[in-house]
């Protein structure tokens, strides 16, 4: 089945495709599809298991990559497009890369968790991530402060987003919720990346933890051709924030496509990776 995909742009520019995180939907990229229409083809699709993709069964890492390979090949002329992932879409663009490097033209992989995170992979086998969808998502599922809370703390989703984010909420079910959270959990740096050609730019936030700063370093010498860059967005700024920083700093994320996508300096207030 075809993924549910919102589009900005004409065909006849270059493509960017966007993936988004998990629970989470095409949505999320408004202020890209919106900003960045005048330059590039812009396709946002909903993931596998998410929003207007949900028929589309079961969602996994590798097999939402093929997907977008797929879409990249339909609907792209030429059949190679930039992409940008963010947080579980990053981990698609590298599973992407690794099965597929020949339609992606450049990447913006931002905070791609690669190495487990040792106080919580214990709770993301399917049983416990089960049990998490039983105790803590589907008694509120209409508790409107208790979406409200996530979205603002967990997620860092702003408010202009709230009616796609509750619908988000609400729509997970306990197969897709499991699913979700145990590929987040248990992707690792797959094999072949060493053979890709295409320029990458590894994003992280700085106040992201230990484990997805030093994921962004293991997906930088893995791929011979990348760039490493770290975001801070202020001592005010969350984590949470810092992760889902193209709905908190468009301007800035917005900046930093067009400068990699077009082989330009990136903005200043990127930092090294060190």
């Amino acid at each position: 089945m075809d993924l549910f995909t919102l589009e900005s742009g004409s065909p006849a520019q270059p493509a960017i495709v966007f993936l988004h995180g998990g629970g989470g939907g095409g949505w999320m990229w408004q202020r890209q599809l919106a900003a960045l229409s005048d330059q590039f083809y812009c396709l946002a699709p909903d993931l596998p298991e998410h929003g207007q993709s949900s028929a589309v069964k079961p969602f996994s890492i590798t097999g939402s990559a093929a997907h977008i390979a797929e879409l990249i090949r339909a609907r792209v002329p030429g059949g190679r497009a930039h992409v940008v992932g963010l947080s579980e879409g990053a981990q698609i663009g590298v599973a992407l890369l690794s099965q597929a490097p020949e339609v992606v033209e450049r990447a913006i992989l931002s905070s791609a968790l690669l190495r487990p995170m040792p106080w919580l992979s214990w709770m993301f086998t399917p049983q416990m991530a089960g049990l998490s969808y039983d105790w803590g998502l589907a008694p509120f599922k209409n508790n409107e402060g208790y979406i409200r809370l996530n979205m603002k703390h967990a997620a860092a989703v702003p408010e202009e987003f709230y009616p796609h984010f509750k619908q988000a909420f609400q729509s997970y079910t306990r197969d897709s919720f499991i699913h979700a959270m145990v590929e987040n959990q248990s992707f690792r740096l797959p094999a072949g990346l060493q053979q890709v050609q295409a320029a990458v730019l590894v994003v992280v936030g700085q106040k992201e933890y230990g484990a997805m700063r030093q994921s962004a370093r293991d997906l930088r010498a893995a791929l011979p051709n990348a760039t490493a860059r770290m975001v801070n967005l202020g001592a005010k700024a969350s984590l949470a924030q810092e992760h889902n920083w193209n709905m908190n700093a468009p301007d800035l994320f917005n900046r930093m496509l067009r400068a990699w996508f077009t082989a330009h300096e990136l903005p200043a207030e990127l930092l090294p990776l060190n």
